[in-house]
């Protein structure tokens, strides 16, 4: 008996072994036996499991996503690629693949087209955003088991029919697969005669020799300042925000390290390299979609008080992550560590070993930020994402907003607009209060709808009061409150109509003039931008955001 229990252990102790490697091994040996356990509950019962249900089960997908439901209870940074996965990572760290050369978004029955990019195959074959692609070399969509994007995919200079619908009518078109290079830099210029713009969208393997180009090549057509826009820049490589970052300040500057519970994932970067330029004069733009390695860049050059920041406070992701290789071609994209500034501060804003009754993260709160301060002795805050030098409320999200945008009402309405009206000159293209009233009857149309935190409040209070037999004498009040929350949803569209209108010209005025256009359409009229050169051309202001 003894022997036949050692045996049943040892088995998963030698894969535990294996697994954890000699140095990890020796960290988690106060686990071992638990982990030893755990692992071998699971091998039995996946065994069991594919022998003996009653129908027929695909073990490779019971597999795939029970690591997934797993790894839920972490942050939401720590992800499993299967080998398609591993594909799709190295497509997004590179910006280089094969295919049409679009945005597309994936659903059951269909490929919708969000953005076609200028001079690529699926732009030179006439689709449009909006485009649904239903069937794709003679497979419906609907049909295919695997993700249908795939099918767009091939080897360079191959082509493909497709059928899509537009505006209800179904159109086949061919397109010829091509190389696509994704710019971590999709776009600079000169704003005026002195004010160069620089927009970094990702930091991907080319974004700090791209931004380094983009600096370089508009100091020779005379920019005196520069802007540096992050917004809405999910982030990517660390490295690459190090080496953007290395372009405004000294060599050997600490820009960001990294402390973790493994001793070896400590670490501290420096600039390695020399700058292009320590003085000249530096707004960076962020928003509440700036995350990441964009947090990096913008916390640590206001940490050493070589930019001012303008806009909305950062997303707030302190956390590091790294690929770790696992058996037959997949990996785990594992945290490892967080991310500190130069003042010493993480900025991570949610709290994952800590959940609401909703299962999501709870917020930092804002009285448990710490300070810190600058390399000129400004304060600085922890906890909840960067915090800009000139904060514009108007470009942070509000909650109906962020509802919206959960939606596809504002892409929807941009493609019933464009259809609608004729091309036009996109350059002082603005949106009447007789367009936002037709956005607002869509989202009627459409039922539009959303739940605010007090709603899920008062209706959690509610329920709990009829076990208490309270009900009746609350009913009325309730009601009334709910009322008047309805009240405010309706007044609330009113309210950000600011906001909302900046969010459907943005998408508008892409479908005219692709993105290329919309970013020389910034330079005229986005309230960002003017702020930003509001500050940089006057000296003395700007130096006064530094002090």
């Amino acid at each position: 008996m003894k022997t036949h229990l050692k045996r049943k252990i040892i088995i998963p102790i030698v894969a535990l072994g294996l697994f954890l490697g000699t140095t990890a091994f020796k960290t988690y040996q106060g686990d071992f036996f638990e982990i030893a356990k755990q692992i071998e509950i699971f091998t039995t019962l996946f065994k069991e499991l594919n022998m003996n249900y009653v129908d027929k089960t695909n073990p490779a997908d019971l597999m795939d996503n029970a690591i997934k439901s797993m790894l839920t209870e972490l942050d939401p940074y720590t992800i499993f690629y299967n080998e398609q996965d591993v594909e799709a990572a190295r497509i997004k760290q590179t910006g280089d693949y094969t295919g049409v050369g679009a945005s597309i978004k994936t659903f059951k029955d269909k490929l919708l087209v969000i953005e076609p990019y200028k001079g690529y195959p699926a732009d030179l074959a006439g689709l449009k955003a909006g485009d649904e692609i239903t069937i794709v070399e003679g497979v419906a969509v609907k049909d295919y088991d695997d993700d249908a994007s795939n099918l767009l995919k091939g080897a360079p200079n191959s082509s493909l029919q497709i059928t899509y619908v537009r505006q209800g009518k179904s159109k086949t078109t061919a397109i010829k697969r091509s190389e696509i290079e994704i710019d971590a830099v999709p776009h600079f210029s000169m704003i005026d005669e002195k004010t160069g713009y620089i927009v970094l969208k990702k930091f991907n393997t080319k974004a700090a020799s791209q931004t380094s180009y983009a600096l370089k090549d508009l100091k020779a057509q005379g920019a005196e300042t520069i802007i540096l826009d992050l917004r809405s820049n999910p982030g990517g490589l660390l490295r690459e925000a190090v080496s953007v970052v290395n372009l405004f300040v000294p060599k050997e500057q600490l820009v960001v390290s990294t402390k973790s519970k493994v001793k070896k994932y400590n670490r501290t970067y420096y600039t390695k390299s020399e700058p292009i330029d320590t003085e000249i004069p530096l707004v960076v733009l962020i928003n509440g979609k700036s995350a990441s390695a964009s947090e990096i860049v913008a916390g640590t050059l206001q940490d050493l008080d070589r930019a001012v920041i303008v806009g909305s406070r950062s997303f707030g992701k302190g956390l590091v992550q790294r690929p770790k290789k696992l058996t037959y071609g997949t990996q785990i994209k594992l945290t490892i560590s967080r991310y500190y500034t130069p003042s010493g501060r993480c900025i991570q804003a949610l709290d994952y070993w800590n959940k609401d009754d909703n299962g999501n993260a709870v917020r930092v709160k804002q009285k448990d930020y710490n300070a810190f301060k600058t390399k000129n002795g400004r304060k600085v805050y922890d906890g909840g994402g960067v915090f800009p030098d000139e904060i514009l409320e108007h470009s942070k999200n509000s909650a109906i907003t962020n509802a919206i945008l959960n939606t596809q009402s504002i892409f929807d309405f941009a493609t019933l607009y464009y259809y609608s009206h004729p091309v036009k000159e996109i350059s002082d293209f603005k949106l009447t209060d007789a367009d936002f009233k037709n956005f607002k009857n869509y989202l009627k149309d459409t039922n539009f709808s959303f739940e605010t935190e007090t709603e899920k409040s008062f209706a959690k209070a509610f329920e709990i009061s009829k076990t208490e037999n309270l009900t009746d004498n609350i009913k009325k009040d309730y009601n009334t409150l709910i009322a008047n929350l309805n009240q405010y949803k309706q007044d609330a569209l009113d309210e950000n109509k600011p906001q909302l209108l900046n969010l459907l010209t943005d998408e508008i005025v892409k479908r005219y003039v692709y993105r290329e256009g919309l970013y020389e359409y910034y330079k005229v009229h986005n309230d960002q931008i003017k702020k930003a050169t509001e500050i940089l051309n006057n000296t003395s202001k700007y130096n006064n955001y530094l002090k």
